[in-house]
């Protein structure tokens, strides 16, 4: 096998195709470091290198303790933020780009939510609507703004929805706290973004799936629009 330079691409491959083909799943102990360097025939070195790539990546965790050690992941934790807040610092996924994902995202969880008609959920939704209400500063706004998109996502139980809502969400955070700071009339838009959510969550609960995914996707388009992170 490839020791050396390079070396850490066997271990790489060994182990996700270990994932690939199931004989790793979600909780899987994996060898430690010692033994996967003797079996693949590559340095302790590799090992620890093909680790923190995957580690980087949401695909194995280390947990601490005798029952611990590293295993695959059963949740992909934060790495989808993590490579796509980078990627937005690189340049190479625009404002644009992040705006239409998020309308994609948020129509989709708005309409199973209207199909599901979670009453502990909208009655959460309803809460952190009349949370937003007069006074409320643009930091606290933010944060009971994530808990809402975040609430609606959940409702579909589609933990791909769920997560990759959670990553864009977590990467426009700063951008969107930032705008909030410097938004001309910011009682104004404050007001109109909450208008926005009171009018979705009763969608969702009337069942209109249709109309809950328009309004869904239209207050995404406003409030980025409105807070200069639609070009």
């Amino acid at each position: 096998m490839t020791t050396g330079v390079g070396g850490y691409e066997v271990v790489l491959d060994y182990l996700t195709g270990e994932i690939l083909q199931g004989h790793a799943a979600p909780g899987t102990r994996l060898p430690n470091e010692r033994e996967l360097a003797s079996r693949l025939g590559a340095s302790r070195s590799a090992v620890r290198e093909a680790m923190k790539v995957l580690r980087a990546q949401g695909v194995i965790v280390t947990l601490p303790g005798a029952a611990g050690g590293t295993r695959v992941a059963s949740e992909p934790g934060d790495a989808f933020g993590h490579m796509l807040k980078l990627h937005v610092a690189l340049d190479t996924i625009s404002n644009r780009e992040l705006t239409h994902t998020r309308m994609v995202l948020e129509r989709a969880s708005a309409e199973v939510a209207a199909e599901q008609h979670d009453e502990t959920a909208l009655a959460e939704l309803d809460a952190l609507v009349e949370q937003m209400t007069d006074g409320t500063s643009a930091l606290a706004f933010n944060e009971l703004d994530t808990a809402f998109h975040l609430t609606m996502a959940r409702m579909g139980h589609n933990r791909l929805v769920r997560d990759l809502t959670v990553a864009i969400r977590e990467t426009v955070t700063s951008l969107l706290l930032a705008a909030e700071h410097v938004a001309p009339e910011w009682d104004r838009l404050r007001d109109e973004l909450t208008a926005e959510h009171r009018a979705i969550v009763a969608a969702i609960r009337a069942g209109d799936v249709e109309r809950a995914g328009r309004l869904s996707a239209e207050h995404i388009q406003h409030s980025h629009a409105a807070l200069g992170l639609a070009d």
